[in-house]
């Protein structure tokens, strides 16, 4: 198994699967003109989570991390018709980008794009009463992964289910003694979602168009 064979292995599952249409593909292709890095979630894990949205009946979404708004967009549309997301981006550039993605896919009634650090807007949701939310997607900076996902605790209920994404980075994440503040970050939320009682969690391993990575999976249980 190499890299070629598990990108076109994607590429079949996205051809039969999620194939994309014009809002989305015009997402990628803006981001990438606007200067955007090129870390959006793949066409297949976007569906991903487009499914587990809907699978878990979820009226309210929180992204941490929105980027271009490829992943905002495939969330969005699992939701219905009366429902919300609200996404925190610290780039107010990239944040006028997925503005403009949003609107096109005809979501901006859905999503609300807020921007500065996460750590900043997380505790103004808070104190504005915008939880519990059914649904936590975080994908931002990975040092603040394990505030993140305190935070998301904070703006649960029972039943949110909550996605970390790149856990695994590479295969990283088994170096205790890096430097990496990504690794050190990831392995710090991995240490408090062990320990955290409310939270019933696992992770896998991927591998597809976007390298060997990896995701976890939890759900608030208390």
């Amino acid at each position: 198994m190499n890299q070629d064979q598990w990108t076109a292995v994607d590429r079949y599952f996205t051809e039969l699967l999620a194939p994309a249409d014009e809002a989305l593909a015009a997402t990628l292709a803006d981001s990438t003109a606007a200067g955007l890095p090129e870390i959006a979630v793949a066409p297949n894990q976007g569906k991903l989570l487009n499914l587990l949205v809907s699978m878990c009946g979820a009226r309210s979404v929180l992204e941490i991390g929105t980027l271009g708004g490829y992943s905002t967009i495939w969330m969005a549309r699992a939701l219905p018709a009366d429902g919300r997301m609200i996404s925190l981006e610290y780039n107010p550039a990239h944040a006028d980008v997925a503005r403009a993605n949003i609107a096109r896919a005809g979501l901006e009634k859905v999503v609300e794009v807020r921007t500065g650090a996460a750590l900043d807007t997380l505790p103004e949701l808070q104190t504005e009463g915008a939880g519990p939310f059914d649904f936590v997607f975080i994908d931002a900076d990975k040092v603040n992964n394990p505030n993140y996902v305190a935070w998301a605790l904070k703006l649960s209920r029972p039943g949110t289910v909550i996605v970390v994404d790149n856990v695994v980075r590479g295969g990283a994440i088994l170096e205790a003694e890096t430097d990496d503040p990504a690794v050190t970050g990831t392995r710090a939320m991995f240490e408090l979602v062990s320990r955290e009682p409310r939270l019933d969690a696992t992770a896998l391993q991927t591998v597809g168009v976007k390298d060997y990575d990896g995701l976890l999976l939890a759900r608030v249980v208390a």
